[in-house]
């Protein structure tokens, strides 16, 4: 097992890989609780939906662990799961049946062109310094959604956000848990991420912030009000709305999930000269998800940029995604215990990865005009707009522009002129 999962090659161990498994989890974990409460407002059973959850999490990123070897978790993404509900089926008012189908849609067409190969052909030719913007972006983004968990940054009517209430119990134990974090991270103890979210949750239980577990095993919730619905509305899916529908889950799940692959693969020193061995697998297994997610009752799953909390603590292989799906399995049955893990008990490790993933913002080359602008417009976009695709948008709107407009049409691939301009009709009909 050692050589399948190439633990010596990636200067890793088992017990640094499960330690990263469990951080992960821990930091992921929260969508087995939040999912199923937002698709629920669609019409969805809440049980179906939290068993759908945690099966797609187990499936997807035992896939994507075994076939391209990566550290890395795959579960319903946030974002998606929100346009699924507020905008596709309230907004819409579409039937969650319906939009269910669309997503399976999406998932069928992710995985021919991951199949064909044209997913993993567009990531390798996106230019080096934008794939060092994404991933530093991302980080900015992570960091910005874990202050936001953390009640350390709130709205704020006049200046959009500011900083929360301090003095606020939860968001003063998210403070102590961020600095017991830094100083294991800055003193180099090994795992300090997965023991600053142990201590915290301690602390937050001793204090009486955060519930001790009323019992320890509950029952897994049946999936028969979702499960194998979108096989029964196929005659409703050639409508204009639901065709865009399916463009803007194809569209945005693919960009984030490009996105953090890059981020994820380079965090973790998978990503050489350019290139991220087995990619092809990689989104194989991200795009198969979505396909099985569907069939189960769960909106589009996609790689979670939370897998970067188990990369920092030092997940490097494909084992850290096996521990991470026996996590998920072990919470079917535990999920009294899991719903203790609040956000602002994970909050700082997201903050902390945040600034680990920023560090490849000095990789850009930072003395060419026609480099800083779309690098800089991808790294301030995302967190901006809480959107990883959006950001990729930006920077692949402006990269090709700003070459062309020092006539350096040669140096631009040819694949990014047609990304340009899909681009350009996504902000037009679809953002």
């Amino acid at each position: 097992m050692k050589n399948f999962f190439q633990l010596k090659e990636r200067n890793t161990s088992y017990k640094q890989e499960t330690l990263a498994g469990l951080t992960t989890f821990l930091s992921v974990a929260y969508i087995l609780v939040v999912n199923p409460l937002i698709l629920s407002q669609a019409g969805m059973d809440r049980g179906a939906v939290f068993t759908a959850t945690a099966l797609t999490a187990i499936i997807g990123t035992l896939l994507i662990g075994l076939l391209a070897n990566y550290p890395i978790a795959i579960a319903p993404s946030m974002g998606l799961n929100s346009f699924f509900t507020f905008s596709v089926c309230i907004g819409m008012g579409m039937k969650w049946q319906v939009a269910l189908t669309g997503v399976f849609i999406a998932g069928i067409i992710f995985t021919l062109l991951s199949l064909m190969k044209i997913r993993e052909k567009i990531i390798d030719v996106i230019p080096q310094d934008l794939k060092y913007a994404i991933a530093s972006g991302i980080g900015f983004f992570i960091a910005f959604i874990g202050l936001k968990n953390a009640g350390i940054i709130v709205s704020n009517q006049d200046t959009f956000v500011t900083i929360g209430d301090l003095t606020s119990p939860m968001t003063a134990l998210a403070v102590i848990g961020l600095i017991i974090t830094v100083f294991m991270i800055v003193k180099g103890i090994n795992g300090g991420i997965f023991y600053g979210i142990a201590i915290t949750t301690i602390i937050g239980m001793i204090v009486g912030l955060i519930n001790v577990p009323s019992s320890i095993v509950g029952k897994i919730p049946s999936m028969e009000p979702t499960f194998g619905e979108v096989f029964l509305h196929f005659n409703d899916i050639f409508t204009p709305e639901l065709l865009a529908v399916i463009f803007t889950f194809l569209f945005v799940a693919f960009f984030d999930t490009a996105g953090a692959l890059i981020a994820l693969t380079s965090q973790a020193g998978i990503m050489k000269n350019n290139k991220i061995p087995n990619i092809g697998r990689a989104l194989l297994a991200d795009s198969s998800a979505g396909v099985v997610g569907a069939i189960l009752g769960t909106s589009t799953p996609a790689t979670s940029v939370e897998s970067s909390a188990g990369v920092a603590v030092g997940g490097r292989t494909g084992f850290t995604s096996v521990i991470i799906a026996v996590c998920f399995a072990i919470s079917l049955l535990f999920s009294p215990v899991l719903a203790v893990i609040t956000a602002e008990v994970t909050a700082p490790a997201l903050i902390i990865v945040g600034a680990l993933m920023a560090m490849e913002i000095s990789e850009i080359n930072w003395s060419k005009l026609e480099i800083v602008i779309p690098s800089f417009m991808t790294i301030i976009m995302m967190p901006l707009t809480s959107s990883v695709a959006t950001g990729i948008a930006f920077g692949f709107v402006l990269y090709p522009l700003s070459l062309l407009a020092q006539k350096r049409f040669k140096e631009i691939h040819p694949i990014m002129y047609v990304l340009c301009l899909l681009f350009i009709l996504y902000f037009v009909f679809v953002a």
